[in-house]
């Protein structure tokens, strides 16, 4: 017996194929058949947005796994050592689903498998950082089942963002979600993002600084 799909499933395949083929343009060559894992991780849902500006991508290889995106980083062992720039599966199909759902109809949102999630336990290593997001600082918390597996995430992450200024976290601005005054010598009204204070040596004045997305220091001019 033959079925059809519907309308609204038929135009989220088109447009994750669509997508997908730009993507295979622009990415390099070296990413092999990880756009096309990519895909498949979308179709069945395996893609979800967290309240947090997080993103939980499902593994394509083990059902039992889940991968954490921060910004652009994956703390999957692809993106930490192996992906062409870091274009490991778990972010292009995140990358793909976003793209999808800014070109798709609301009205046209098909509803997918939903990927049911474990209720978090106790876990048996953790560990909390502090990044700027967006030109937000954030606490983050990994959790693992593997104390050496936990500190190569956090590694991940931690190449991903600058150094917090060491007095962000003494400033009550920025610990209360507040916006913080960008008329202070400590932000960068280019990037949107806080800078840290270095300390001048051999009687040189100290300066604000941060690195661009680009990867270039910025002194917030």
């Amino acid at each position: 017996m033959s079925t059809t799909l519907s309308p609204d499933r038929a135009t989220f395949r088109a447009l994750v194929a669509d997508v997908a083929a730009r993507a295979k343009e622009k990415l390099p060559q070296a990413v092999n058949g990880r756009v096309e894992s990519a895909v498949k991780l979308v179709l069945m849902g395996d893609v979800q947005p967290q309240t947090d500006g997080t993103i939980l991508v499902g593994s394509s290889s083990d059902p039992s796994k889940t991968y954490l995106l921060v910004g652009h980083a994956c703390d999957c062992q692809d993106f930490a050592h192996k992906a062409p720039e870091g274009w490991c599966c778990h972010r292009i199909a995140a990358g793909i689903q976003k793209r999808v759902q800014e070109l798709l109809p609301p009205e046209a949102a098909p509803e997918l498998p939903a990927v049911p999630l474990a209720p978090l336990g106790e876990a048996p290593a953790s560990v909390n950082c502090h990044i700027m997001l967006e030109g937000r600082q954030i606490q983050l918390t990994l959790r693992d089942t593997d104390e050496s597996r936990l500190l190569e995430r956090l590694a991940t992450v931690l190449r991903q963002y600058p150094n917090l200024p060491q007095h962000a976290a003494k400033n009550p601005r920025s610990a209360s979600g507040e916006a913080p005054d960008k008329g202070q010598p400590d932000w960068c009204a280019v990037h949107n993002v806080q800078m840290r204070f270095n300390e001048g040596k051999d009687g040189r004045k100290g300066w604000h600084s941060h690195r661009s997305p680009e990867g270039r220091w910025c002194h917030g001019k």
